[in-house]
């Protein structure tokens, strides 16, 4: 048990356009939601699908390939760490948000779509 880690790996697909932010220290970062669907039988045998979302963070060098060659709709396959933090919005309400700081990539599916 002591070799167990904060990691995740999931596949999915991008939920929109990965939005790039060029910061002062120069380095870079893109910020992206995938969807991963699953289905299953309920127990009068119809079938369900379930979609869940997930924020994504990824910098540096894994940043300038998302921006380069991910779009909405992209097939990918990704492992990294799941972070959570929290911040006061504009009105003082406190938020909590839970994401995926994303390592390594894998672009999946046809480059022609």
């Amino acid at each position: 048990m002591n070799n167990l880690k904060n990691r995740v790996q999931l596949i999915g697909n991008l939920g929109m356009s990965p939005e790039i932010k060029n910061l002062e220290s120069g380095k870079k970062l893109a910020k992206f939601s995938i969807a991963t669907n699953e289905s299953y039988r309920n127990a009068k045998g119809d079938k369900i699908e379930d979609t869940q979302w997930h924020n994504v963070v990824a910098w540096g060098k894994t940043a300038e390939i998302i921006e380069k060659y991910l779009q909405k709709g992209s097939e990918v396959a990704l492992e990294g760490k799941l972070t959570s933090r929290s911040y006061d919005d504009k009105d003082g309400n406190k938020r909590y948000v839970t994401e995926i700081i994303a390592s390594e990539i894998l672009m999946l599916g046809n480059k022609n779509k």
